[in-house]
């Protein structure tokens, strides 16, 4: 039920899989919110700090999401040969965004030297830092990535919802229930 199998995904993928979309939705609302803010507004320095603390926790995450994926099987992908191989470069193009995304924001909050305050538990430290205008060209990919992501997570939801709904499979189902493949 915990691990991947050729016939469904296990609960650890599903959790992270959800996890992640919701910390994805979360932050980029929060970051397109946070860039309108005023100096003397409330949330001006506590919206970044929440912003790059749940960041460097999907970081992190995604690095996780990456080697369980790698590890473990994949359930064998459905559907006519076309579809198959759109998901699998679709899947590929969220994964390669959202570690551009994260990197990215990473590359913006250490080019001053200083490492990243984790909601008070811990500091990512700033491996990298004083490149020539690292904060301006890490914020024009991290912008644009992130904008690329959401548009592309938008297809995958649209993707998943015409398995679902048109092609009456268990596409959505076997992301939803770690358990649904193992009862057949």
């Amino acid at each position: 039920m915990w691990r991947n199998t050729r016939s469904g995904w296990g609960l650890v993928s599903i959790a992270l899989h959800w996890l992640s979309a919701l910390a994805i939705v979360g932050l980029f609302a929060l970051g397109w919110w946070m860039t309108d803010l005023g100096y003397y507004d409330g949330w001006y320095n506590l919206a970044p700090w929440w912003h790059r603390s749940v960041g460097v926790l999907l970081l992190v995450a995604t690095l996780l999401r990456v080697v369980w994926r790698l590890v473990l099987p994949v359930p064998v992908a459905r559907g006519p040969r076309l579809e198959r191989i759109a998901a699998h470069l679709g899947h590929i193009g969220l994964y390669v965004l959202m570690l551009v995304v994260l990197v990215s924001g990473y590359l913006i909050s250490t080019a001053d030297g200083r490492g990243i305050d984790v909601f008070g538990w811990f500091e990512a430290p700033a491996l990298i830092s004083d490149l020539p205008n690292q904060a301006t060209l890490a914020g024009t990919i991290h912008w644009y990535s992130a904008l690329a992501l959401i548009i592309l997570a938008v297809g995958h939801a649209l993707a998943a919802l015409k398995h679902h709904l048109v092609d009456r499979n268990d596409v959505l189902l076997r992301m939803l229930d770690p358990t649904r493949s193992r009862r057949r």
